[in-house]
Order: structure tokens, then sequence, then C-alpha cells
């Protein structure tokens, strides 16, 4: 029986998408829901999973631009019947003594003294006139190793030139090449470009920075990281603190928590914070949904699962939807200091960057300190300086203070003293 597998929808208003690369080869039998191909389209990348198992013919190649529905390959369901009897029944050759091969009619003890999940050593190769010459002198393997003299720093240095690969060709003299490599743009990359110009060309983006004291984080992760990882099974890093910080901070500023649809301002009460994450495909953004709601442990789990996905290009559209903020970490890679662009149509985003030992001043003494700068771009359309600005200082004040975490941001010695 012949199966049709067809290209599925990527989501709404996506009726195109590209053929990325296939999984497995043409013609090879592949098994039922094993992953065969893969498509991109302007959102997301999507794999084409197998109905059922069989012989596998494709339809369209890599890089065919193709419509929601069209077929992309058949999988002929007999053919993988038949290959499954012919494993079971072995052939007459198979059956028959390999030549030179002596029946053997007593258990193998040497094998079965041997401790289990350990290699044999190889055996040695042994040329056509050395095995004349055992046979005559009545001489095992074992008899020619035990009667070799010992090695010597000669043997040693002509069994390494030996097992080396030979030596590149040599390079042709005259000038170094000029090459270049052309390769269309993706789906993916094409929509990202379009929306990143969109951002310049229709927001009002300005950027507001400030520096961020790390050494109460750090000293807190290293104090308890042993034991969280116990507890939790999973490491605690810097994002879930900022994850944390700005989904409090946001619903002490909701004009940040906010976008324009159309002549109206939507203000949401919830924060479903976006992270962006980098992939060979290019920017996703996966969404932590109720970001407020969440501890650290929860939010870890839950970013190393969407970022796992994203990097695996499993990622789907809905996981990838909604948000209402961003946090991206060019910290990563490096960066000092840098303006992120929003990522539409929301009107903030977050920019993490590295942490680096600078000198600051701490109750009139210079101190070394590790800090990091961070940068918040936002639409000033929406987001006045006010907002922005302390937004972004009770963000850092929590982060300098994490036990103000537990209290919404607010000051614990205050909530203590109900002031």
């Amino acid at each position: 029986m012949i199966i049709e597998v067809k290209i599925p929808s990527p989501g709404e208003s996506i009726t195109e998408v590209e053929v990325g690369s296939l999984l497995v080869d043409e013609g090879s039998r592949v098994e039922k829901d094993q992953e065969v191909a893969e498509i991109e389209s302007e959102k997301a990348t999507l794999p084409i999973i197998a109905p059922e198992g069989g012989k596998i013919h494709f339809l369209l190649s890599p890089g065919d631009t193709a419509k929601v529905g069209d077929v992309i390959c058949t999988i002929d369901t007999e053919a993988a019947a038949e290959s499954r009897d012919a494993e079971k029944e072995p052939s007459e050759e198979e059956k028959m003594p390999k030549e030179g091969a002596t029946p053997s009619t007593t258990p193998d003890h040497n094998a079965a003294d041997e401790p289990a999940g350990e290699e044999a050593p190889a055996a040695p190769r042994i040329t056509p006139l050395a095995k004349k010459k055992m046979e005559a002198y009545g001489l095992s393997v074992e008899d020619v190793l035990k009667g070799l003299r010992r090695l010597t720093a000669g043997d040693v240095d002509r069994a390494r030139e030996a097992l080396q690969p030979p030596p590149p060709a040599a390079a042709t003299e005259g000038p170094p090449p000029r090459e270049k490599e052309e390769a269309p743009m993706t789906p993916l990359r094409k929509k990202l470009s379009e929306r990143l110009v969109a951002v310049k060309n229709e927001t009002a983006m300005l950027t507001t920075f400030n520096e961020v004291d790390m050494n109460r984080v750090i000293a807190l992760r290293k104090k308890h990281q042993e034991a969280f990882v116990r507890k939790h099974g999973i490491k605690l890093g810097f994002m879930s603190f900022f994850i944390r910080a700005s989904a409090l901070a946001l619903l002490r500023f909701p004009a940040v928590n906010s976008m324009i649809d159309g002549e109206r301002i939507v203000t949401f009460r919830y924060a479903d914070i976006g992270v962006a994450v980098q992939t060979d495909k290019g920017l996703m953004v996966p969404v932590i949904r109720n970001a407020e709601r969440l501890d650290l442990a929860a939010i870890e789990r839950t970013l190393k699962e969407l970022a796992d996905k994203a990097r695996r290009n499993r990622i789907t559209l809905e996981e990838m939807s909604g948000g209402t903020f961003t946090i991206t970490n060019g910290g990563v890679f490096g960066s000092m200091l840098s303006t992120p662009l929003l990522n539409p149509p929301q009107a903030a985003i977050l920019g993490m960057h590295n942490i680096v030992e600078r000198p600051v001043a701490v109750d009139g003494k210079v101190e070394i300190r590790p800090v990091m700068y961070v940068a918040l771009s936002y639409d000033h359309r929406l987001i006045d300086g006010r907002d922005s600005v302390g937004f972004l200082r009770t963000v850092k004040e929590m982060l300098e203070r994490p036990e103000a975490m537990l209290f919404g941001g607010d000051d614990p010695e205050r909530v203590l003293l109900n002031l």
C-alpha cells in the first residue's frame, strides 16, 4: 500500500513552505513515527513524520517551495513487510559454513572467563608467507609473539610512522585563493529581516541603561548551587533571576507590559516573557507563560525545555507566540553593551550583557565588584521615561537584593516594619 505524506500547516496565514533537509536517504526503509524531513516556514522549522513504516520515495528536494497540503513523499508499506520477512529467514549462503571455518563442538571457556563489557584485543595481521612458515614449523600466533625480542625505540618509531596518515599535498605557490560562498535566505531569516526593518521604521524606539552589582546573585548561586541541583535536578543560572525580577517589575510598571493594537493600547496583567535563543536557523523567542507565578526552579526547567526544543528545531508556533515582554542575553557572546531591538508588537525588551569586574564606590570606598550593564529598549509612544527608568531600576534593586523578590520587589525591611 502506498501512503502519501503531505505537508502540514505550520500555522495560520502560512500557505507556502520550503523543504529544508531530508533526514533519510531516498529509497531507504523508515519506521513509523520516524522524522524523515524538515520544512521551513517564515516562523519555524517543523519535522515531517512518517505515519507508517516502509520504503520511502521523495517527490520534493531540499530548497523546493511547496504549498501546504502538497505531497512531499510516499511510503510503500508492503516493501517494509517484505523486508521484515527477508530478515527473519536466513539465506542459503548464511546457512553454509564459511570457507576455512571449523565447526566447534566445545564451549569457549576463555570467552566466558573474560569480564563483561571488555573487548578482546585485536588479533595481529598475518601475511600469507608468515602463515605458511607457522604451519611448517608447527607454531601458533602465541608462540611467535612469545619468541619475539623486546621492542626497541626504533620499532615504536616505525610503527608510529606506519599508522600516521599521509601528509597533505603541498600548496601550490601563488596568491591565496579568494573564495566566497552564496546561499539563499531561509523563510525564517527573510521574515526576521522584515520585522527588524519594520521596528526601526514604525516605532519610536529609545534605550535607557543601568548597571547591576551581581555580587549577591553570584554568592547566592555559589552557596546553594549544589543543594539546588540535588532538590530540583537542574542548575541555577542567571537568566532565572532576571526573568523573575522582570516579571515582578512588569506588574509594578504595567505600561512596560503593553502593546499597540490599531488605535487601542492593550495592557497585560500577567507576564508572558520571551527569551531570545540563538539557533542555527536564526533567532527564536520561546515564551515562558505566567512567569510572575513561577519560582526560580520552575523558570529554569521551563527555560531549558524550550531552549532545547528551539535549538533542535522542534519548537512550535504556540510556544513562540503571545509574549508580552522579551529578554535577550548578548553577554553569552561577550557583549559589553548594546541597544536591543524591540520584538513587535511588544513595547519593550531587556538586554543583558557580560559580567566584568569593575571598580565601584561602596560606602565611600572603591571596591572591585562583578558588574553587568543592562539596557531597556522601549517604544516611546507607549512608555514614558518615568516608567522605563523606574522599571529598570526596580530590576536592578531586586538583583542586588534577591530577597526582595519574596515580597514582590518591595524592601524586606519596610515590609517587616509595615511601612
